[in-house]
């Protein structure tokens, strides 16, 4: 059904993986949510790589209302938003699920995120009533379309102000322990989802606990650039193209979402409280260093006060978002 190729790995254990390219389409998105009990539209294996593309949110006709030209709304964004009817109770448009053979409950499944190119020449920011950090103050819908200056990696803001561009997808996530059913896209949780992390940008590595046969992973809410807090209720939205690398791990449990960057360690901590989104993240980034560096526990907690950055991923999701990063450099090379 989607195109593939074959190419050589240089790797004992996968002597062949293939390359998928999954478009979105009407029939390979779900709109809203995260869920077990979904058929999957592609299945690989593990050390495959898939090409993913995502779908905005906003409606065509709100994108016009925005500014955007009728010629720069795609057909694949009209026939999602006209033939997609079960949707919610979130708002995300979701590529996926893709089914990675050998990934069981209890596994981890690693997201080499190798590429991220920019799809449209445009995003939306808006904020809505109700939402976001300041509902008070803004208690009213607005909506504004950028500009994107693919040669310059920036957006063009307004007059004068250019926002850099570092395009990441903002959900990406498996499904969720099958038992809760379906779930909403929005607030992220120990599926990943609706992580809105402005670090897991090409050349990073997400690592996810995986929870239903399969593992079932999607992505979308692409984000061209966001602020870490992502205040307003959205960033720079748009559509993206991503490639993925997924590897079943049964050598690496994790309980929370965690990830690394060419530069850093990360790990990640989600409640409704954003002092127990800390320590979820700080606990989280303890055990970590324990296992891996041969530290005590005492001294891992102390490392995280001398080393670590705490910065809030997101405040506007539902579950607030927190993300500590330890710099590789500091370790000596193992």
């Amino acid at each position: 059904m989607y195109t593939r190729a074959i190419v050589l790995l240089g790797l004992a254990a996968t002597a062949w993986a293939e390359h998928h390219i999954l478009p979105s389409t009407p029939k390979t998105v779900h709109w809203g949510y995260y869920d077990a009990a979904l058929a999957p539209v592609l299945r690989i294996r593990s050390g495959d790589t898939v090409e993913m593309r995502s779908a905005m949110i906003d409606s065509p006709e709100a994108l016009e209302s925005a500014g955007v030209p009728r010629t720069q709304i795609e057909a694949s964004h009209r026939a999602i938003h006209a033939q997609v009817k079960e949707r919610g109770p979130g708002p995300h448009v979701l590529t996926g699920p893709v089914y990675v053979e050998g990934a069981e409950p209890g596994d981890t499944l690693e997201v080499q995120i190798q590429s991220v190119t920019l799809a449209l020449p445009y995003a939306i920011n808006l904020f809505l009533p109700g939402l976001g950090v300041l509902p008070e103050d803004f208690p009213y819908q607005y909506r504004k379309a950028i500009p994107l200056d693919k040669d310059r990696m920036v957006a063009h803001f307004a007059p004068g102000v250019d926002i850099p561009l570092r395009p990441f997808f903002g959900s990406m996530g498996v499904a969720p322990p099958g038992a809760l059913g379906r779930i909403d896209s929005a607030p992220p949780w120990v599926h990943a989802g609706n992580l809105d992390n402005k670090e897991l940008v090409a050349g990073a590595t997400l690592y996810i606990p995986v929870h239903t046969r399969g593992a079932l992973f999607s992505a979308g809410d692409a984000h061209a650039g966001q602020g870490n807090g992502e205040v307003s209720l959205t960033a720079l939205e748009t559509v993206l193209t991503g490639v993925f690398r997924f590897t079943v791990r049964k050598d690496r449990p994790v309980r929370w979402p965690c990830a690394e960057t060419p530069t850093h360690y990360m790990t990640m901590g989600f409640d409704e409280d954003l002092d127990l989104a800390i320590k979820i993240a700080l606990r989280e980034l303890i055990d970590f260093l324990a296992v891996r560096f041969n530290l005590s526990r005492q001294d891992a907690y102390l490392l995280a006060s001398d080393a670590a950055d705490f910065s809030i991923t997101q405040l506007v999701d539902g579950k607030r978002g927190v993300h500590a990063m330890i710099a590789k450099s500091i370790f000596a090379r193992r």
